[in-house]
C-alpha cells in the first residue's frame, strides 16, 4: 500500500486539487449561475501564493490566505458588473475574465515571471493538508445543499422570478455563489503551486475551464459528489489510457462525448436513479410479502356476525 501511494501521490494529490477546481465551477451552476470565473481566479490564487511566497517570503497559510481574499474580492466586483447578464452571455464573460487573468500574468514581467511563470515556490504544504482542506469543504457543500439554505438556492436555479416573489433574495445569492467559487478556485490555485512550486500562464488558460467543466458534466453537476466523480476520473484517465500512445486524446474525447450524450444527468444521476428504482423495487417486494391467510385476516364472516349455523 505504501509503495502504491508513493508512486501515485502526484495523482493523488492532483485529485484534491481537480475537486476544489471543479467544485468552484460546480458551485455556481448549481445556484443558476452560469460562471466560469473560478478558473480565473484559480490563477489569481496561484499566482498571489507564489509570489508572497517567493518575493516577500511569507509563511505558506498566510499566502495562500491573501490570494483567497483577492480572489473573493474580485469575485464580488465581477459579480456586480456582471449583474445584469445570464445564461450564455455571462458565461462567455467568464470565459472572457479568465482569459484576461491569463494574459496580465503572461506579460506581468519579473512580478509574474512572464511567459516562463514562477519558481521556487517551496513549502511543508503535502497531502494531508490538500486532502483536509478538501474534505472540509465538501462536509460543508454537502450541509448546503439540506435544509432551507439548499430549498432556496434550488428555487434561484429552477425559478428565480418566483424565488424572488417568494421574498428570496435572489441577487444576493448570485454574488454568494461568485464569491465561493472564487474561494475555491483560489484554494485550488494555491495549493497547486505549493505542491508544484511552479506556476505558469499555461497553467491556468482555456485548457483548465475545459478540464474543469468536463468533470462536473460528466461526474454531475448538481451536487458536490458529481465533481468528486469527474475529477476522479479526469485525473486518473490519462494514466490509464497511456497504453493507447496517440490515440490517447482521440479515445478520451469519445468517452467525454459519449458520457455527454448518453449520461446526461451524469455518472451520479446514474447512480441516483439505481439506487431509488432499487429502493422502489425493495418496498414493493416487501409489500407483497404476505403469507398465507393473511388477506383475509381481519374480516368477518357472515356466521361471526351473528347468522345461524
Amino acid at each position: 500500500m505504501t509503495a502504491w501511494y508513493d508512486s501515485n501521490i502526484i495523482l493523488i494529490q492532483s485529485t484534491f486539487v481537480g475537486l476544489l477546481t471543479a467544485l468552484s465551477l460546480q458551485v455556481p451552476i448549481r445556484f443558476g449561475v452560469f460562471s466560469f470565473a473560478g478558473v480565473g481566479c484559480y490563477g489569481i490564487g496561484a499566482y498571489t501564493t507564489a509570489i508572497i511566497v517567493i518575493r516577500l517570503g511569507w509563511p505558506a497559510p498566510l499566502a495562500m490566505g491573501a490570494g483567497m481574499l483577492l480572489a473573493a474580492v474580485t469575485g464580488y466586483l465581477l459579480a456586480l458588473v456582471l449583474s445584469r447578464l445570464g445564461g450564455l452571455y455571462l458565461g462567455m464573460a467568464t470565459i472572457a475574465f479568465d482569459l484576461i487573468v491569463t494574459v496580465v500574468v503572461a506579460n506581468g514581467g519579473e512580478l509574474t515571471g512572464g511567459p516562463s511563470g514562477l519558481f521556487g515556490a517551496i513549502s511543508d504544504v503535502g497531502t494531508v493538508h490538500v486532502a483536509l482542506t478538501s474534505l472540509v469543504v465538501v462536509v460543508l457543500l454537502a450541509l448546503s445543499e439540506r435544509g432551507r439554505f439548499g430549498r432556496r438556492v434550488e428555487a434561484v436555479r429552477e425559478d428565480p422570478e418566483l424565488a424572488a416573489a417568494m421574498g428570496v433574495e435572489v441577487r444576493h445569492y448570485r454574488q454568494l455563489a461568485f464569491v465561493i467559487s472564487a474561494l475555491l478556485g483560489a484554494c485550488a490555485g494555491g495549493f497547486n503551486v505549493l505542491l508544484r512550486t511552479t506556476i505558469a500562464p499555461t497553467d491556468i488558460g482555456f485548457s483548465l475551464v475545459t478540464l474543469a467543466l468536463t468533470m462536473i458534466i460528466v461526474g454531475g453537476s448538481r451536487s458536490w459528489a458529481g465533481a468528486f466523480i469527474g475529477a476522479v476520473i479526469f485525473t486518473w484517465l490519462p494514466s490509464v489510457l497511456e497504453f493507447s500512445g496517440q490515440w490517447q486524446k482521440v479515445i478520451y474525447g469519445v468517452i467525454v462525448a459519449l458520457a455527454a450524450i448518453w449520461v446526461p444527468g451524469g455518472l451520479l444521476g446514474v447512480i441516483t436513479d439505481a439506487y431509488r428504482s432499487w429502493q422502489r423495487s425493495r418496498r414493493a417486494g416487501g409489500s407483497s410479502d404476505v403469507g398465507p391467510g393473511d388477506g383475509d385476516r381481519g374480516t368477518v364472516s357472515p356466521r361471526a356476525e351473528g347468522t345461524p349455523a
